[in-house]
C-alpha cells in the first residue's frame, strides 16, 4: 500500500511539474515571439495578419506547424515593393482563434477570405504553402468571386496512402493528445523543433536566422501542438472530397513544386494537380524540397508577376 501511494505521490508531482514548465514555455515563447502583426475579427473571430506595401493585393498561407513568420523571413518584404501583401495566421497556430477543433480546411479558407475582404482586399492573388495550398485551393472552390489568382506551393492537393504516422495519431487522439501536448512543451526543447525544421529543408540548408525568427516556441505551444495534429490527421478525407473537383476553378493558376520533395511529393500531388485545373501553369523546380520560397524566392516572386499580368488586378 505504501508502494502504491509512493508511486502516486510521485506521478501527482511529475504532473503538477509538467503542467507548470509547460506553461512557463508558453509564457516564455509569447514573449519572445509576441504577435508581429494586427488583428481583425471576423463573425467572433480574431484572425492575425501581417500586412506591407501597396497595390494589388497577395495573400499568403503558411503551412502546417507555421505562422507568418515563415513569410515574414524574407518574402513579405521581397514583395512589398510591388503589391499589397497580407499574410495569415491560420485557425489555432501563431496569434489567430481557434475556430473549433480541426478546423476544417474549407472552414479555414472562408474565415481568410472574409478577413481579407474585411481588410479590403476582395480579390486577391491567394498564395498557399503545403497544408496553406490545400486551404488556397479550398478558398478558390468555396469562394471563387473572392479570388484572382491561385498560387500553389508545394501544396497538398491529392489522397496519399502512407497514413498519418504515429506521431499526429497519437497528438489528435482525445486522451493521448493532451497528455503528451502537455508532455512535449514541457520537456522538449526548441533545439528537437530546430533540428526538424532543418530536415523540412532538407536537402538544402535552413536560410541563416532563420529558425530564431520563425519561433520554435509558438509550434511548442499545447493547444498549437493539438489543433496541428487535429488538422493534420483529418486532412485526407477533406482532399478526397476537394480533388474531384479542381476542374471548378477558372482563376490564372500557378504550380511550384521542388522535385526534391519528400514530404509533399510532386509525383502524388502537383502533377496530378497541373491536369485537373484548366490551364494551370506547372513549374518544376530542380533540386528543390519543400521549402521553395526559401530554397528559390525569385520564382515564387516572378510567379506571383505573371498571375497579376493575367489576373486584371490593378
Amino acid at each position: 500500500m505504501k508502494f502504491l501511494l509512493g508511486i502516486l505521490v510521485l506521478l501527482t508531482g511529475v504532473a503538477i511539474v509538467t503542467l507548470w514548465r509547460a506553461a512557463a514555455h508558453e509564457r516564455a515563447a509569447r514573449a519572445e515571439h509576441p504577435p508581429a502583426g494586427q488583428f481583425v475579427e471576423v463573425n467572433g473571430t480574431r484572425v492575425h495578419y501581417v500586412e506591407a506595401g501597396s497595390g494589388p493585393s497577395v495573400v499568403l498561407i503558411h503551412g502546417a506547424s507555421g505562422n507568418v513568420n515563415d513569410w515574414t523571413f524574407d518574402m513579405v518584404a521581397r514583395l512589398s515593393d510591388r503589391y499589397r501583401v497580407i499574410a495569415f495566421d491560420r485557425p489555432g497556430l501563431g496569434y489567430t482563434d481557434m475556430i473549433g477543433r480541426n478546423a476544417q480546411a474549407a472552414d479555414q479558407a472562408r474565415l481568410l477570405a472574409d478577413a481579407a475582404a474585411a481588410l479590403g482586399a476582395e480579390r486577391p492573388i491567394v498564395v498557399g504553402h503545403s497544408y496553406g495550398g490545400a486551404v488556397a485551393l479550398a478558398w478558390a472552390l468555396e469562394r471563387p468571386d473572392a479570388v484572382s489568382g491561385l498560387l500553389v506551393l508545394a501544396g497538398a492537393s491529392h489522397p496519399w496512402d502512407t497514413g498519418t504516422g504515429l506521431y499526429y495519431t497519437l497528438l489528435s487522439h482525445p486522451i493521448s493528445g493532451p497528455v503528451l501536448a502537455n508532455l512535449i512543451t514541457a520537456w522538449v526543447p526548441e533545439s528537437y523543433v530546430a533540428r526538424s525544421v532543418e530536415a523540412v529543408f532538407a536537402p538544402q540548408d535552413a536560410p541563416d536566422g532563420y529558425v530564431a525568427h520563425f519561433g520554435p516556441g509558438l509550434t511548442l505551444r499545447r493547444f498549437s501542438l493539438l489543433e496541428n495534429a487535429q488538422q493534420r490527421a483529418n486532412l485526407l478525407p477533406q482532399i478526397e472530397a476537394m480533388a474531384p473537383r479542381y476542374g471548378e476553378i477558372e482563376v490564372p493558376t500557378e504550380i511550384l513544386h521542388g522535385d526534391a520533395d519528400l514530404t509533399v511529393p510532386l509525383h502524388i500531388h502537383s502533377e496530378p494537380l497541373a491536369q485537373a485545373i484548366p490551364g494551370a501553369n506547372l513549374v518544376v523546380m530542380e533540386g528543390i524540397g519543400h521549402m521553395p520560397q526559401h530554397a528559390d524566392p525569385q520564382a515564387l516572386s516572378q510567379a506571383i508577376d505573371r498571375l497579376h499580368a493575367v489576373s486584371g488586378l490593378r
